[in-house]
């Protein structure tokens, strides 16, 4: 393919000079290698980086605001002259400096001051501030506002622009950042250092941008940086304005475009082809006391059509929580053993991977198949044992946590990798149990499973160099869960429910959250739960279940669960997943305040999963805030895994949601997956056009905007 003329014009001007692509950052003034060094912290290496390094919100500072016109919540530049200044002494002691310009009094609080901050602030001194108005004692206040003394007399010139508050690090300020955001616009602008110092490329074609009605690249990017002072702060703030949405439309192109690289590779890449007689998984198949739903039968059909062919096969399943995912990752391992290869099922934590490897040991082993099991728990002899037996592929399968990619664990003929609930891994863990099938020169055939469903335009951008399949049907005889939202008051009248469920022959779950992240805290919190239900529910045979259990005795303790030997099971959020008794018709969750809705949906998820109707109670601790309670609003009116996904996307966004906040995946500069979901289908659009016209763009602007974490889409 030739390079489209426009683009070949602007690199024929570029030719004498270094494109800000290539253009380090040092040439700025005020860069030496210190702050060469922090602004790496960063990912600022070239001029160009600094140019988009865009700012995270927007200040008006344009215009000096009278005092007797200030609201609580304002942010303004105001000015006036020192009235009183005076260290008073409380819980916390404060330098407050009360301040007029005629029209009102304002307050200036300091916490943090030094005597010759205290001692500049003379009576009659002139001083111009900026910050967020609330409301004081006596009158409203600014807390630690910027802030410059001037003459009493005096009208300082006010910014010309509004003013962008970029993302920072230590040692680099905001205005560090404002200056040499304003040294790359002059690079932008041809008025470097030297005239002509540099050029951006421009990587859309100009039928391109013009296709789809964007703005240059050049004007974006000044406006961004420099808003005029008539710009809308609240439309800017909000990341719609169209010189923002024209360059958000350019980093969520990057990276579909890079997810389409990825499915390229794939294509070129050999695989195993894992096409049996199906014995294995007819005789599987025959042993359910229960039939597929079609939805399964459907989704199992597209995998096998996948592991057939000589690539790699990346496919998504997509299910709610109860659709019987497990069952159709149990047929595909079938069909890799039936064709003389191994897998590897991955699960997030001990108890889901636990779980997993019951499953698939009751299942497989009455056709002859071994199944190994290794964690990071796992020692001595039964470790050496294990990784012998998967490293000479006596076991057929290996299912584990994250042990399962350490460099000791050497496959045989590794042909699948299963990951379950793929979100909450690390991309290099995830990376690094692909690459496990490297020296049979043939990478392994891939399926990723997830009960956090996603709309299917976020899946396109999220998920582009997957595959997807969607578990769309619950198994005959499921009846929707029935949710109500209970406050701590009413504890004594929860407690008395959960002893007549369990008077009645039926088991029940009690989750104990904590706010604090602490493995520690909510284990102790889960014990002193489970001591004060003993008390108050003698006849009731209670179980305790944490993080901090040793493996047998989690084993022993869900496998007394499961056999009904167990009443009630107390238990921290280690039951998200993976978590299946039939029997168990009744879930107390405390303070469900304090999770996302799609975890909350999961834990509802480990009842009504027999014919019985079930209930769940999320037990709130009041007062709550506007959001909690539409947070619990919506789980209490909907069992759709889809559209509480879509809710908890709204209220926490989608970073969290999906878990990339954690893994340092699809973090992006501009963009908004949830505010632009409505550019995503022009973006597969224009992606297919740039491949048609000039696919050598593609890569410069992948770089552009992904940078080093490029080789992440191989996921």
């Amino acid at each position: 393919m030739t390079i489209h003329p426009a683009v070949r014009s602007q690199l024929n001007s570029s030719e004498q000079a270094d494109n800000l692509d290539t253009l380090p950052v040092t040439v700025l003034r005020g860069v030496g290698t210190r702050v060469a060094e922090r602004l790496e912290r960063l990912g600022i290496h070239t001029v160009q980086d600094v140019l988009f390094h865009l700012p995270l919100r927007y200040e008006d500072r344009t215009r000096v605001v009278p005092m007797g016109t200030l609201r609580p919540g304002d942010q303004a530049v105001v000015q006036g002259e020192v009235e009183l200044a005076e260290v008073r002494f409380g819980r916390r002691r404060s330098l407050l400096v009360r301040v007029s310009d005629g029209t009102a009094a304002l307050t200036l609080r300091f916490f943090h001051f030094s005597a010759a901050q205290q001692a500049g602030f003379e009576r009659g001194r002139g001083i111009r501030c900026f910050g967020e108005v609330r409301d004081g004692p006596a009158t409203l206040e600014m807390v630690h506002p910027e802030y410059r003394l001037v003459d009493a007399d005096a009208s300082p010139a006010v910014d010309e622009h509004l003013t962008p508050v970029y993302p920072a690090t230590e040692g680099v300020h905001q205005l560090t950042l404002r200056a040499l955001s304003e040294q790359a616009l002059q690079y932008l602008d041809g008025k470097g250092a030297a005239a002509g110092a540099g050029a951006l490329i421009d990587w859309l074609p100009p039928a391109l941008a013009s296709t789809f009605r964007m703005t240059s690249l050049s004007a974006a990017l000044h406006y961004v940086h420099r808003p005029p002072p008539s710009a809308s702060v609240e439309l800017l703030n909000r990341g719609s304005h169209p010189s923002q949405q024209r360059l958000a439309f350019e980093e969520l192109l990057a990276h579909h475009l890079s997810l389409q690289q990825v499915r390229l590779r794939a294509q070129h890449t050999a695989a195993p082809v894992l096409a049996g007689g199906g014995r294995l998984v007819g005789g599987f198949l025959q042993s359910l006391p229960f039939a597929l739903t079609g939805a399964q039968q459907r989704v199992i059909r597209d995998i096998d059509r996948d592991l057939a062919r000589p690539h790699p096969m990346a496919r998504l399943v997509q299910g709610d929580v109860g659709s019987g995912k497990t069952v159709v990752a149990a047929c595909a391992a079938l069909a890799a053993i039936e064709a003389g290869y191994q897998v590897a099922l991955m699960a997030p934590t001990e108890l889901l991977a636990e779980q997993h490897y019951h499953s698939f040991r009751e299942w497989l082993a009455p056709l002859g198949i071994a199944v190994a099991w290794h964690a990071g728990k796992s020692r001595g002899k039964a470790r050496s044992a294990t990784l012998l037996a998967i490293g000479g592929g006596e076991a057929a399968i290996a299912v584990g946590t994250h042990a399962l990619f350490q460099q000791e664990v050497e496959f045989a003929r590794l042909g699948l990798v299963i990951i379950d609930e793929q979100h909450r891994f690390g991309v290099h863990q995830r990376l690094a149990l692909r690459d496990k099938g490297r020296a049979q020169a043939r990478r392994p055939h891939q399926l990723v499973m997830t009960a956090t469903p996603i709309p299917r335009t976020l899946a396109m951008t999220v998920y582009a160099d997957l595959d997807t399949s969607i578990i769309d049907e619950l198994p005959p005889g499921r009846q929707p869960v029935k949710t109500a939202v209970i406050s701590q008051e009413r504890r004594t009248e929860v407690i008395r429910s959960v002893s007549s469920a369990c008077r009645a022959g039926q088991q029940a779950y009690w989750v104990c959250t904590l706010i604090e992240e602490s493995e520690v805290l909510q284990c102790q919190a889960a014990e002193e739960t489970a001591r004060l239900l003993a008390e108050c529910l003698p006849n009731v045979r209670i179980g305790l279940v944490h993080g901090r259990l040793k493996p047998a005795q989690k084993e022993k303790i869900m496998a007394a669960f499961k056999a009904g030997s167990i009443d009630l099971l107390v238990a921290t959020t280690v039951i998200e997943v993976g978590v299946d008794v039939p029997n168990a018709s009744l879930m107390i969750i405390e303070n469900p305040e304090r999770l996302g809705l799609a975890q909350l949906h999961q834990l509802r998820g480990r009842v009504g999963r027999g014919n019985r109707q079930s209930s769940c109670v999320l037990l709130y601790q009041g007062p709550l805030s506007r959001t909690a309670r539409e947070r619990l609003a919506v789980l209490r009116e909907s069992n759709d895994g889809f559209e509480i996904a879509r809710r908890d996307m709204e209220l926490r966004g989608p970073g969290e949601v999906l878990g990339t906040r954690q893994t340092g995946e699809m973090q992006f500069h501009i963009a908004d997956l949830l505010r632009d979901e409505s550019l995503l289908g022009a973006v597969a659009q224009a992606a297919g056009e740039l491949q048609a016209c000039c696919p050598e763009n593609a890569a410069p602007l992948i770089r552009r905007w992904l940078g080093g974490a490029v080789h992440y889409g191989e996921v």
